[in-house]
C-alpha cells in the first residue's frame, strides 16, 4: 500500500485549572493531535486490510512528535495517553481499527518506557463528527486518577472517503481526582496494570 494521504492536522490543547474546585498550582495539559486521511478501502468491502497498519506508522510517529512539542516538547512530562478513529461513511469500523497498533506503538516509541496498553475507540461518522478518546496513565492502567478523557473532532471530517485518526495525552491526573486507587507514585510498573 501506499503511505497515508493527508489532508490536513489539527493539534489542540487544554490547560485546566479547576473544575470547581480550588485552582490548581500547574495546570493539566490534555492535547489531542489528529490528521485527516484518505481511505483507501472506502467504497467497498476488501478481505486483507492489515498491512495499512504498517503504512501507518510513520504517521503516528510523526503525531506523536507533534504531540509532545505542543505539551511542552518533553516526554517527562506526559502522564496519560489514548488515541482513536473516525471513519467515514463510504468505510466502516474494521478501517479505523488499523489504527490500533500503529497509534499505540507511536507513543510508546516516543515517550520511551510506556507500559500500559493505550486505550482506544473508534466510529463511523460524517463530518463534524465528535469522538471521546479515553486516557489512562502511561504505565499503569488501574491508576484511577488517570482515567479520562478528551473529545475530538474535525469539523469538516471526515469525508465518506477519509479516516480521522487521533492521538491524546495528559500531563497529569484530572484536576481534583480524589476518588482512591492507585497512586501513580506506587506504580510497581511490571505489567502495565499495576
Amino acid at each position: 500500500m501506499p503511505e497515508p494521504k493527508v489532508r490536513k492536522f489539527l493539534t489542540v490543547v487544554e490547560e485546566i485549572f479547576h473544575e470547581g474546585g480550588p485552582v490548581a498550582g500547574t495546570p493539566l495539559k490534555r492535547g489531542a493531535v489528529l490528521a485527516v486521511i484518505e481511505n483507501p478501502f472506502a467504497g467497498r468491502y476488501h478481505e486483507e486490510i492489515s498491512p495499512f497498519m504498517k503504512d501507518l506508522e510513520p504517521l503516528g510517529l510523526e503525531m506523536a512528535r507533534r504531540l509532545i512539542a505542543a505539551l511542552g516538547g518533553t516526554t517527562d512530562a506526559i502522564q496519560g495517553y489514548g488515541k482513536g478513529a473516525i471513519v467515514g461513511q463510504a468505510g466502516e469500523l474494521e478501517h479505523g481499527a488499523l489504527w490500533h497498533v500503529p497509534g499505540g506503538y507511536a507513543m510508546r516509541e516516543t515517550l520511551g518506557d510506556a507500559k500500559a496498553i493505550v486505550a482506544s475507540t473508534k466510529k463511523v461518522g460524517g463530518p463534524g463528527t465528535r469522538l471521546d478518546v479515553p486516557v489512562t496513565h502511561i504505565n499503569a492502567s488501574y491508576v484511577r486518577s488517570h482515567f479520562d478523557g478528551m473529545e475530538v473532532g474535525v469539523p469538516d471530517a471526515p469525508r465518506a472517503n477519509e479516516i480521522v485518526v487521533a492521538l491524546v495525552m495528559t500531563t497529569g491526573s484530572r484536576i481534583h481526582a480524589r476518588v482512591g486507587g492507585l497512586k501513580a507514585e506506587d506504580i510497581k510498573g511490571e505489567d502495565g496494570l499495576r
